[in-house]
This record gives C-alpha cells, structure tokens and sequence, in this order.
C-alpha cells in the first residue's frame, strides 16, 4: 500500500527536523522513540512506530560521541527504520516487515548515516570559514545566516536519504529485506541486544551508588518474579524514590524529631523534589 502524498510530506518534514535535531539536540527529534512514533502516527500505525522506537531507543542508549569519534547516525536510523516499515503495509493496511527485520536494517543503515553525517561536516568548514569573514566585518546577520545554512545541511542529511527510501516501491525494499540471509539478520538482531546491553551497563555505572544498589537489587527481583508490566515497575520506583528521600537523613538534615527540624528537612526536602 502506497503512503498518500501528505503522509510523505509529514515525514519528510520529521526526517528534517530529526536531521536538524541531531545537532542542535532542543527537542528530541533525532530520537528513535520521538521520530519512529510521529512517522507511525502519522503513517495509521502508532502502536508499530512505537514498539519499533522503543527498540531502536534501546540500541542507541549505548552510542556517544566521545571527542573527535562520531557515534552511528540516530536520526538517520530512527527515521529510514521507521519508513522501511510503514512502505511494508499490503493493500489491507497490515505490516508485513516485523519489528526484528526493521531493528535488523536499522544498524547497517545508521552506520551509512555516519558517513553521511562525515561527509556534511566536512562541507560545513567553507560555512564556517565564510562565517568568519562576516564575524571580521561585524555583519552579524550574516554569521546568523551562516548558522541557519549549517542546520539546512544536517537536516537535508536525514530528509535526502527519507526521500530516497520514500520513492522506491515497497515491493522492492521487502525483497532487499527478504533477500537477507537469515544468518545476517539473526547476527544484526544478537548484535543489536549486546548493544543494548551495553548501554544499560553505562547508563547503571554512572548511576551506581552504596545507596542505589539495594533499590537496584529490588527492582531486578520485582521484574523477574512478577507479572508487572513497564508503567507498574515505573510508579513502583517512584514510590521507592519519594520514600527514600524523606526517610534518608542526607535529605533531612540528619534528624527530623523536632518541629523545628521536620520543618527544616521539609523544606529541603521540597527543595529536592523541584530540582527534579
């Protein structure tokens, strides 16, 4: 089933801004749970496009840029991942590609995001150069320009490559897709869980602490001997974290048994709570 002409102009519009967003990193576009769900919404499949960037968020947790190396390209992958999938409905609106397949295409195609997204640096040093110029003649207008010329580019670097996938038929990208040994797709699927697992492993080593490691314990025994399902261990925790910080004397000034200190710590205990 083709995608309608305004649903193609929506996406287009998603994958710029996700290319952009890459960059300016303001309002989240470039990421997989945010680009995979609006193209879904606005393709008819928003449960899909959100399993998919769920997945694919899960993926990219591990990814960083660390100095001059340049992690795989999220938006990029978030947004064609996303459109490979939509472009698989049949003539009765069902998806024919399964979210393992779009997670399997998914990393080939965010490693070629970031040689696109080399290549584009690369052209934006003549920007900056030219940026200079204006920035010796006090022309800051033109500076400014230069700026909006610069994210033109990286959103074109995400938008270009949608359009492309967006104009081949969708028969012919579930061929490419079906025509993928299942040794490559079943490597592609392991390698993306590792990653996932890499991610966690950073994301638990930065959190670690004496005092989190009990609630950590306690959420893996929740999840494993439980039935409940992600939205229940979230208030859970929320619980555990509100209880926490009105019981530890860190958050209470060491002693709440006076009126004088139950005010204290009530106050810094507020003070806690809107910095989060």
């Amino acid at each position: 089933m083709s995608l309608s002409i305004i649903t193609i102009i929506l996406i287009l519009v998603i994958a710029f801004l996700s290319g952009v967003d890459g960059n300016l990193d303001s309002f989240q576009f470039q990421q997989p749970i945010v680009a995979t769900s609006l193209i879904g919404i606005v393709a008819g499949h928003p449960k899909e496009g959100i399993m998919l960037g769920a997945a694919l968020q899960l993926i990219s947790l591990a990814w960083m840029n660390i100095g001059a190396a340049m992690s795989p390209d999220v938006s990029l992958m978030s947004v064609a991942s996303g459109i490979l999938m939509m472009k698989s409905a049949n003539a009765d609106g069902v998806l024919q590609m399964t979210q393992g397949q779009a997670v399997a295409a998914a990393i080939p195609i965010a490693v070629f995001g970031l040689f696109l997204k080399t290549m584009v640096r690369i052209g934006t040093l003549s920007i900056v150069h030219v940026a200079d110029k204006y920035a010796e003649q006090g022309n800051i207008k033109g500076v400014e320009n230069m700026h909006r010329v610069g994210m033109i580019l990286t959103g074109l670097q995400t938008a270009v490559p949608a359009a492309a996938l967006l104009a081949f038929p969708s028969s012919f990208m579930m061929n490419i897709i079906n025509a993928m040994p299942s040794w490559l797709t079943n490597g592609l699927t392991v390698a993306a869980g590792l990653v996932v697992v890499v991610g966690y492993a950073m994301i638990i080593n930065m959190m670690a602490t004496a005092d989190l490691w009990p609630f950590f314990a306690l959420g893996f025994a929740l999840s494993s001997l439980t039935e409940l399902n992600l939205i229940q261990m979230g208030i859970v925790g929320v619980v555990l974290a509100l209880i926490y910080l009105q019981l530890s004397p860190k958050f209470n000034g060491g002693s709440g048994n006076s009126n004088g200190g139950g005010a204290s710590s009530g106050g810094e205990l507020d003070a806690v709570l809107n910095d989060y």
